[in-house]
């Protein structure tokens, strides 16, 4: 059963959301972080995904005391990035409670650094944030383009024993439109084997749905809880259960 996973992503300590990763078209809802994380967990959700994205922007954690809240005040087991550039950004995070790190940038521009905090932290304990935007992957807030294909980047962490893959195509993010089904089917034939976290596109409880019937192990969503597309407890009862 696929897991689900509702997201926060936060710009001055509220709750937003961009489209395809656009800080100029960002909606901010009334919510704090706190309260969605709490509603959340009264909703039977027992995972959390952060992003900091004026850390990500920043090239630093900026928004940790949300971090803080929400693990101190909620049982939710939180995954956190955005703006993870340093050892001491991962440690910082797992101090206040976070208990997986997302990494992206880091993983693209400096390889060998990334690979020491899998050995140092385990691979149980980070996700690699493989975010795509036509097929190549994008760093830096999604702000930078590379050259990097997606199946041979990710073919050469796996083979270092990578195990937790969250992929993003910036091109459904925010936009309500569908995920991109053939491109996380075409991930888990080439990787049968790993935790393939699907991020982007979800509209409804359908598009959820359709990843659990192709047999994707997770999938991460928030624009369409926020406003109102998918029904929490309805999606509870026919996908969790």
């Amino acid at each position: 059963m696929i897991q689900l996973i509702p997201a926060i992503d936060i710009i001055g300590g509220k709750c937003v959301r961009l489209v395809k990763g656009d800080y100029n078209q960002k909606t901010v809802y009334d919510s704090s972080p706190l309260d969605m994380a709490k509603r959340f967990e009264d909703c039977g959700f027992n995972r959390l995904h952060i992003v900091d994205l004026d850390g990500a922007k920043s090239k630093h954690i900026v928004n940790i005391d949300v971090l803080k809240a929400i693990t101190e005040n909620t049982g939710l087991i939180v995954d956190f990035g955005g703006g993870i550039k340093t050892e001491e950004d991962i440690r910082k995070a797992f101090e206040n409670g976070a208990s997986l790190v997302t990494v992206g940038s880091v993983s693209v521009t400096h390889r060998d650094l990334f690979l020491s905090w899998l050995d140092k932290f385990g691979a149980d304990r980070m996700i690699l944030g493989a975010d795509v935007r036509r097929g190549k992957i994008s760093i830096n807030g999604w702000e930078e383009d590379t050259d990097e294909d997606i199946i041979p980047f990710l073919q050469f962490y796996i083979d270092k024993g990578v195990k937790n893959v969250l992929c993003t195509d910036i091109s459904k993010d925010g936009m309500l439109q569908g995920v991109s089904l053939a491109l996380y089917k075409n991930i888990m034939k080439c990787f049968p084997n790993i935790n393939l976290i699907a991020s982007g596109g979800v509209s409804g409880i359908d598009d959820i749905r359709n990843l659990n019937d192709a047999g994707i192990p997770s999938v991460v969503f928030g624009k369409s809880i926020y406003d109102g597309k998918i029904d929490i407890t309805t999606l509870i009862r026919d996908i969790a259960q």
